[in-house]
């Protein structure tokens, strides 16, 4: 087996002439670790699409089939060995739009979306804006990981929860749900004939030793309940380039997708979905798996880190992801401790509330950026728990 060499962060001062969120939230003497982007360059196919589209001129609508549909099956075949019919796709603009997009019409206004706290903010505002209502069945903490609480979720559906919106693999914790699970999901909600959609952003970037099963992979039963969405975005750093899919695995959940509003898909962005099929191509195999290496030895040296300047600090090393959930309320830095780090030792981590009252005492740290980054941030976090 040949040694992948691990994908190489820009340095900090070519990433300040960035004009995205991270860079540009905070001053210049802030560290930025919170908001999903990433510190590395685009896969050369990306760049090379989006430069040549530059070039044309082609910066008009996005056209019936720019080839995302075949990009992603392809490439689903290749990372997760699961078949996908391209005619059971559509696009949008975000996964959050897809999922609005979806449960609008699954449910009615006024019904139960299931959430799976700590998790993605998000999450507690498209429910809304869908004309539901949250409900929280928080993640059981085994104290070596967290998993579904397939009873509690269980007793939502009972009481006429209509659907849950599941994370997989899940943000923050970096959780991959196993096929057992996932299947036992999907015997619930057939049970009570609720509809489980799927949040599967951050499945590419699933870590060395974990295994990622798509949902409606995970059985025939999954296939009939469930709706998946995904995106380049956050495996490639696309996000402001506005592509993402809308999966299905069945007739009646494919009519539900196609019944959707032309609009809809109309609200993908052209560059967006020439670079998903830029990044989902096979040449771009080769750039993931060395960002998947630099992810790999991040994740393990933040471990390292903590226990050396913030021992107080609980962290387990997320299975999938670049995103770090960690345990600071032993340094009695209160609910919110994202603030205190902010303001005192400027770095920008995300504010641990944010995911839920179980997010209380935590923050969540980005780790898709380079070793000395990672180094510095936590060294000023340290410095902070000793003054």
């Amino acid at each position: 087996m040949s040694v992948i060499t691990p994908l190489q962060a820009l340095p900090v001062d070519q990433l300040r002439q960035r004009t995205s969120t991270k860079w540009r939230t905070y001053p210049d003497d802030v560290l930025p670790l919170f908001v999903a982007e990433t510190d590395f360059l685009p896969a050369p196919a990306i760049t090379a699409a989006l430069a040549r589209a530059v070039e044309l001129g082609d910066t008009g609508y996005t056209p019936p089939d720019p080839g995302v549909r075949a990009g992603y099956a392809a490439f689903a075949q290749r990372r997760f060995g699961w078949t996908v019919d391209p005619a059971r796709i559509r696009t949008t603009c975000d996964v959050m739009m897809g999922v609005v997009e979806i449960l609008r019409a699954v449910t009615e206004p006024g019904d139960r979306v299931i959430v799976t706290p700590p998790v993605s903010p998000p999450f507690y505002d498209c429910i809304p804006e869908a004309g539901a209502v949250v409900e929280r069945v928080p993640l059981v903490d085994t104290g070596q990981g967290w998993h579904l609480d397939l009873e509690g979720i269980e007793a939502a559906f009972a009481g006429g929860a209509r659907a849950i919106l599941l994370c997989n693999p899940h943000n923050p914790t970096g959780t991959v749900h196993s096929r057992q699970t996932l299947a036992a999901l999907a015997d619930l909600a057939a049970r009570f004939g609720a509809v489980v959609v799927s949040d599967e952003i951050h499945a590419p970037l699933t870590g060395r030793g974990a295994t990622f099963t798509p949902f409606l992979d995970a059985s025939p039963v999954a296939a009939r309940v469930g709706y998946a969405v995904a995106s380049a975005s956050k495996a490639f750093n696309l996000a402001g380039l506005k592509c993402a899919l809308m999966i299905t695995a069945d007739d009646a959940t494919t009519q539900v997708v196609r019944s959707l509003p032309a609009e809809v898909e109309w609200r993908t962005g052209l560059f967006g979905a020439l670079a998903a099929v830029a990044a989902f191509a096979p040449e771009s195999d080769e750039w993931l798996d060395a960002q998947l290496a630099a992810l790999d030895a991040n994740r393990v040296l933040l471990a390292e880190l903590l226990a050396e300047h913030v021992p107080a600090a609980r962290y387990r090393i997320p299975d999938a992801g670049f995103l770090a959930w960690i345990d600071l309320s032993a340094l009695g830095w209160g609910d919110n401790p994202a603030a205190k780090i902010l303001r005192e030792a400027k770095v920008a981590l995300h504010f641990g509330p944010h995911f839920g009252e179980e997010g209380n005492g935590h923050v969540r740290l980005n780790f898709g950026c380079s070793p000395d980054v990672l180094r510095e941030a936590v060294a000023r976090v340290g410095a902070l728990a000793r003054s």
